[in-house]
């Protein structure tokens, strides 16, 4: 279908006036249809938005009309509103307007256009209380509040259901100072790049975030906002609302944990998969070719020199072997019973195991377990987990600097942690990112590294349901964070 047929569609099928709009404001057009659905000719009115503004829509309704036109002309944001316009006998009729992308049909236009549809008006008195009556509604059944902040006179307003949700009572005046309290500590940051975005710049912002009620407990939002104007288009405040997500968002979040977790598995699979087929491929195919060797040669002198070959093929295949052991024994013992554990016990194991290696390293170890002394788990999984990360921020020190381990555990949001960070050489990111838990993945030129270690740790707090991330800079060190 022809575009301009399209056009006409909408025209004809919806009854709908319109008004093109241009970025040179003289250029704006209104059609016929419009001017008649007020009783005007073209010749009585100023087809611009200052006029009307001023002496056409309803006062109830300048300024949230200003403020979605202007950013539907400046950020491209579309909207659909109802309106009241005054017709030519001074009386008031209703209209839904909206832009392009909010019609049921895709006009493909090449100019940003405003439809006005006609709606019959219900008397004043009725419609005005029955608004109020779905407002509240809608606004409870969806948990969608409503806010505003006023720039000129430095205030925040919030309606009832934002009282509600946010679990403060109903005499509640919200602090403009204090907005940031508002918002959890990690996403205090995201929520002032928002506000100032829209503030200084009148971009719009559609995000989910992280709040804090009056009772301290954190939770998910969807978070709207939109710049308001005043009538020399000057920015005068923020107006938006946001929508409880909490159930949603962590739902989606476990679902991505999930997905996380199966696509590490695949990833270990692929890894097993590959060792199987490739490193004890290569050690037996080797074993073959000396053994076909030695019962050829017939020196004596040579055929020893080749044994000594077997028996280092022999010990690196027993090793590799040992390697998938570990690997399946984890996974095959991760039903073991979780005992509650401390973690100043575990880690006192484990520095009793290594004592001369902190102490030809010069290692300091800081210790917090002050928030989380303790945790349901499997204790040689702890014990492994505590080894091979501090043995590994020995390893890998500094060569400028004497190695300094700090072990904190710790809750946030009711889940629990455990943070060990070094002062060691760090891990290059950029390079080596996604391969910091691979198998026979080193990062180092140490003669002994063998990259078995972190891809065991990793697989011992995830066949628990855990996490393992990794943040390091180069020089400065390392940091991993556990979730269990």
């Amino acid at each position: 279908m022809l575009q301009n047929e399209l056009f006409d569609n909408v025209i004809r099928d919806f009854n709908a006036g319109y008004w093109e709009l241009h970025n040179d404001p003289d250029k704006e057009e209104w059609s016929q249809k419009f001017y008649e659905s007020i009783g005007y000719v073209p010749e009585e009115l100023d087809p611009s938005i200052d006029y009307f503004l001023e002496n056409l829509i309803h006062q109830e309704d300048v300024e949230v009309f200003r403020d979605n036109f202007l950013n539907y002309k400046k950020n491209s944001v579309n909207f659909k509103q109802h309106i009241k316009i005054l017709t030519k006998k001074g009386a008031y009729k209703l209209f839904r307007c909206a832009t392009n992308d909010e019609l049921p049909v895709n006009i493909k236009s090449e100019i940003n256009l405003l439809f006005f549809f006609e709606i019959k008006l219900e008397p004043e008195h009725h419609t005005i209380a029955k608004d109020n009556f779905y407002y509240k509604e809608t606004a409870q059944m969806t948990a969608t509040g409503s806010w505003y902040v006023d720039f000129q006179k430095r205030k925040s307003y919030w309606d009832f259901e934002t009282r509600r949700i946010l679990e403060y009572p109903d005499d509640y005046i919200p602090s403009l100072k204090d907005s940031a309290n508002y918002y959890a500590e990690d996403c205090q940051q995201q929520a002032a790049d928002c506000f100032f975005n829209c503030a200084m710049a009148g971009t719009p912002f559609n995000t989910e975030i992280k709040m804090v009620t009056a009772n301290k407990r954190v939770f998910w939002v969807r978070a709207i906002g939109k710049p308001v104007y005043n009538e020399n288009k000057e920015i005068i405040g923020i107006r938006g609302v946001f929508q409880d997500i909490d159930d949603i968002k962590r739902k989606e979040l476990r679902l991505q944990k999930s997905m996380d977790i199966i696509a590490s598995q695949n990833s270990r699979l692929f890894n097993f998969a590959h060792i199987v087929s490739h490193n004890l491929r290569s050690h037996t195919s080797n074993l073959s070719l000396l053994v076909q060797l030695i019962e050829d040669i017939d020196n004596p002198e040579e055929k020893i020199e080749l044994v000594n070959e077997v028996k280092q093929i022999s010990y690196s295949l027993n090793t590799t072997i040992e390697h998938l052991n570990e690997i399946v024994a984890i996974h095959t013992n991760k039903d073991q019973e979780k005992k509650n554990i401390r973690f100043q016990d575990c880690l006192n194991v484990v520095l009793n195991g290594i004592g001369q290696m902190i102490a030809l390293s010069k290692t300091k170890i800081e210790v917090d377990f002050k928030e989380l002394e303790e945790i349901a788990y499997i204790p040689a999984y702890m014990e492994s987990i505590l080894l091979n990360l501090i043995t590994n921020s020995i390893k890998y020190k500094h060569v400028d600097r004497d190695p300094i381990i700090q072990i904190k555990s710790y809750t946030e949001e009711n889940n629990k942690y455990l943070k060990i960070t070094d002062n060691g050489r760090g891990i290059d990111m950029k390079l080596f990112k996604d391969k910091v838990f691979g198998m026979y993945k080193t990062f180092h030129y140490n003669k002994d590294a063998v990259g078995i270690g972190l891809f065991l740790t990793k697989n011992q707090i995830e066949s628990l349901n855990g996490t393992i991330s990794v943040e390091s800079e180069v020089d400065q060190g390392t940091t991993f964070i556990i979730e269990f």
